[in-house]
């Protein structure tokens, strides 16, 4: 029986982080899996801190992730890397985008952004695969696209091929974005 298999996706309000959970759900149902995907948990307006649990396996009876489960944490901004580093079990990896968006105490001036926070991450002994997506989304024709370059950086780790990726993006985003979304992936994948 196949162990159930953790993945956090940890973000910010409106850099679609539920797309790629939907998106990543929907490919795990297809290759036969039992899957729970969590509702979002935190602040899911624009700027706040969202997070969104994938879990499959032969039968996952709970869509919840405890600290110290997740086989991978899947960001889409530094401070949110470190903010559920916490959640990786052993052995597990940071998948990140190497954006830095600021939190409001930042913005307002009562904080600093962190600096060098993947360094840091790294030194403590996190396995971490930084990104710059928002460069390679400006490539594939949108910023919109940073989720889906980040999936094509996931993907590298599961044994599925990219013509079912491909057809899941196709089946999941509306018609005129399909083909960025596309390019985004697998300049997600071959980065």
């Amino acid at each position: 029986m196949m162990k159930t298999k953790n993945i956090m996706i940890v973000g910010v309000g409106g850099q679609g982080t539920l797309l790629a959970s939907k998106l990543l759900g929907k490919m795990l149902l297809k290759k036969g899996y039992d899957i729970k995907v969590s509702e979002v948990h935190g602040m899911s307006q624009r700027g706040g801190s969202v997070v969104t649990y994938v879990r499959y396996g032969d039968r996952v009876y709970s869509p919840i992730i405890d600290k110290g489960e997740a086989d991978f944490i899947l960001s889409f901004e530094q401070l949110e890397s470190a903010r559920y580093a916490d959640y990786l079990a052993p052995g597990g990896k940071i998948i990140t985008n190497t954006q830095k968006t600021n939190p409001m105490p930042v913005i307002t001036g009562a904080a600093v952004y962190p600096e060098n926070l993947l360094s840091k991450l790294a030194e403590i002994g996190f396995d971490i695969d930084a990104i710059d997506a928002l460069s390679l989304a400006r490539k594939a024709g949108s910023d919109k696209c940073i989720n889906i370059v980040l999936l094509g950086r996931i993907s590298k780790y599961f044994d599925f091929s990219d013509e079912e990726w491909l057809t899941t993006i196709e089946e999941s985003v509306p018609p005129k974005f399909i083909e960025i979304n596309k390019k985004a992936f697998l300049l997600g994948k071959e980065e």
